[in-house]
């Protein structure tokens, strides 16, 4: 029986959107899309909104576009995707929904923004400059005397970021970024530089409800330097929710939430553990991305996409459960593998090896003979993902390694 509507903004290339709507749906609630603008971003072309009852694209009129949603009498709008965070909070709040306001909504979307909001709030974040010509960046990156990171103000995929550890590298890595055009087709007229952090990194999924938190899954990233990238991500592993260390960093997540006003709906929360605590790298008030609620429901059985739900369509059956802390059935680990070569993929010399692995699970293709293959820099240019599953993490990690010893120019036949 069909409860209501709930309204999806944005659909992302990523194929978010089907989980939500397929998990709408087993509540009761059928999902309407929304699209922020007549124009999509070149990242946005080829996606495909599938399984929603109608479609509200905004043209400008918010008045007429609040108009059309309101027919469906929605219980909730939230994003799918990054680019759709604003619009999700702008249609929620004009509705009288469950909403995070429109308040912070650049802080959650403007990566300099971001940053000094947790700040103002007390918390520990970044030394940062809005970088608006070369010799400013050149003198602050010589008064900080240490490593640095440039990169776009609105951007994702770890698209566009790079590593600077003197004033001349920083100062080409800005003219490189400044008048080009970020992930969102967004113009890169101001660009951010940041202190790099020193730490374990750590990507928390979370789901709030009138301002209660609840942490849904939490993964370690691990990074090798490649292809000319200082820490590119080269494993992501489901971790418990135990232990000292987690318990200070998952304490941190909630202060910055607190601080951004997520109140409501889902999270995905980027943070170093470094030397003087957590310190934030990007929070998204949206679905954790990187088919984490995939693998959170493999180890877990469970993920924040129910969890999302349950806040939108049950709250009492949220605050009913949300203080549980998740138990790991079995660890998980995603494993992209690093392209160093570039060409016309014929195929993966050393698929059969990685099938040998005790934890071996499956692959993700992203990258099919035939097509174009190119050096790994960032998280769109991963070739392959392989999947490990396993009931001890050990095996896990050990077989995350073996991956890694696997990956290399032999493995790919390339024309």
């Amino acid at each position: 029986m069909l409860k209501g509507y709930v309204a999806i903004v944005d659909a992302s290339p990523a194929g978010l959107s089907g989980g939500l709507v397929s998990e709408f749906e087993k509540a009761g609630y059928a999902s309407v899309h929304v699209q922020s603008g007549p124009v999509r971003p070149k990242m946005y072309e080829k996606v495909v909104p599938t399984g929603y009852v109608g479609e509200v694209v905004h043209d400008g009129d918010l008045d007429r576009t609040i108009e059309l949603l309101s027919a469906y009498q929605p219980v909730a709008v939230l994003p799918d995707s990054e680019f759709g965070v604003p619009f999700a909070d702008l249609l929620s709040e004009k509705l009288g929904l469950p909403t995070n306001g429109t308040d912070k909504s650049l802080a959650r979307r403007d990566k300099y923004v971001m940053i000094e909001t947790i700040k103002a709030a007390g918390l520990r974040g970044a030394r940062q400059l809005l970088v608006r010509d070369a010799e400013e960046l050149a003198a602050w990156h010589r008064e900080l005397g240490c490593r640095i990171v440039v990169k776009p103000l609105s951007s994702a995929g770890s698209q566009g970021v790079h590593y600077c550890d003197t004033p001349e590298e920083a100062v080409r890595a800005y003219e490189a970024l400044a008048g080009t055009e970020n992930i969102f087709s967004m113009p890169n007229d101001t660009v951010l530089a940041q202190e790099y952090l020193v730490g374990t990194e750590y990507a928390i999924n979370t789901v709030s409800r009138d301002g209660k938190h609840h942490v849904c899954d939490i993964w370690t990233a691990t990074q090798i330097t490649a292809n000319g990238v200082l820490d590119l991500c080269d494993g992501l592993v489901l971790l418990p929710h135990k232990g000292e260390r987690i318990d200070r960093v998952v304490a941190y997540c909630e202060q910055v939430l607190d601080a951004m006003d997520i109140r409501h709906g889902p999270a995905h929360i980027d943070v170093k553990l470094t030397p003087s605590g957590p310190c934030l790298i990007e929070i998204g008030a949206r679905m954790g991305g990187g088919y984490t609620d995939h693998y959170a429901r493999m180890g877990i059985g469970e993920s924040q996409l129910n969890w999302t739900v349950d806040a939108y369509t049950d709250p009492e059956r949220f605050f009913a459960r949300r203080p549980e802390r998740y138990e790991v059935r079995q660890f998980i680990a995603g494993a992209p593998m690093i392209s160093p070569v570039e060409g016309t993929l014929r195929g993966y010399r050393g698929l059969d090896d990685l099938k040998k692995l005790e934890s071996y699970h499956g692959v993700r293709e992203f990258r099919r003979p035939g097509d174009r293959i190119v050096p790994t820099v960032d998280d769109l240019t991963y070739p392959l993902l392989v999947e490990l599953r396993h009931d001890v993490l050990d095996v896990v990690l050990r077989d995350l390694a073996t991956v890694r010893y696997l990956d290399g120019k032999e493995f790919y036949d390339v024309d």
